[in-house]
């Protein structure tokens, strides 16, 4: 059972570090999963008062507050509209709309969970770690370097050219997932990023070696599939076996590349890029769907299928 000492709603960044000091005491921020544990906080320290739950958008990216509930990243219009919905598909399955109006992007990322979604997208966008002393470092750094007593205030998302997409494979819709993946295509049809999360570890992008071609062309998607599934290292765990979640790697890293090349291409992100990798009749269908989308003709249309970013 969760004990706590005290509760301190601090009035400052700098009270808040100086209480995190101390490791008994513990920064809260949803507690959706802290209140699971059998910890014993002597101060928990809420930062709620210091307007970290605002989505700020700015020329050169969109800077989150550690506050921001998953439900806010859900419903913001302006980032996934730049995001191409890849953030909103990946919170939508996490449990039910009243646990993401609790948890939140800080103790999303700072809790480092290996079955996390949101960690595996925002990873894949080229996100970064705002910290109170720390200043910005890349969200892989953040996650990989031994967690110390510094304060994540915000999550800064910087804007690039090109398009997003995320997938995920759960046994049951709002269960954790058997494993997750997320891209992120240039404006040139090239792949930034592929990151692999839920592997049963936390995720990691694709360290596809130098020499290897990033064109997404069909022969070449498939190419960098089969080399992700042989790269990312699994687990085994009551979702599925290591052996199950390698093959998982090579099925939706395949597909997500297809998804992101495809909403780069529907928007104008990444011109041109759809020929000869998506059959022209399923290419057509989302280019309608989404030009429905965009006249009021078909509302909804874009987040149903998919495109549109």
């Amino acid at each position: 059972m969760l004990e706590i000492k005290e509760y301190r709603r601090v009035g400052s960044l700098e009270e808040a570090w100086t209480l995190n000091q101390k490791k008994s005491n513990r920064v809260i921020g949803g507690m959706l999963w802290l209140k699971q544990s059998r910890a014993r906080i002597n101060t928990a320290i809420d930062l709620s008062g210091l307007g970290l739950d605002q989505i700020e958008e700015h020329a050169d990216c969109f800077r989150i507050g550690c506050m921001v509930t998953l439900r806010q990243l859900e419903t913001s219009e302006a980032l996934n509209r730049y995001a191409c919905d890849a953030i909103r598909d990946a919170v939508r399955w996490i449990v039910g709309v009243q646990f993401r109006n609790l948890a939140t992007i800080g103790g999303s990322i700072f809790g480092r969970y290996g079955f996390s979604d949101v960690l595996t997208v925002f990873m894949a966008m080229g996100a970064e770690a705002e910290l109170y002393r720390g200043g910005r470092v890349p969200l892989w750094t953040f996650v990989n370097r031994t967690p110390d007593r510094d304060i994540l205030s915000h999550i800064r998302l910087p804007r690039e050219e090109g398009s997003f997409a995320y997938l995920s494979v759960r046994n049951t819709k709002t269960d954790l997932p058997v494993l997750n993946t997320a891209a992120a295509v240039s404006g040139e049809g090239l792949l930034r990023r592929l990151v692999v999360g839920a592997r049963p570890q936390k995720a990691m992008p694709v360290p596809f070696p130098a020499e290897q071609s990033l064109a997404l062309s069909e022969e070449n998607i498939r190419a960098l599939a089969a080399l992700a599934g042989e790269m990312v290292p699994t687990g085994d765990n009551m979702r599925g076996s290591a052996a199950y979640r390698s093959h998982l790697v090579q099925v939706l890293g395949r597909r997500v590349m297809k998804q992101a090349l495809l909403r780069g291409a529907v928007s104008g992100a990444v011109p041109g890029a759809v020929r000869g990798v998506v059959p022209g009749a399923v290419r057509g269908a989302v280019q309608g769907a989404v030009s429905g989308a965009v006249s009021g003709a078909v509302p909804g249309a874009e987040r149903k299928d998919g495109a549109g970013c």
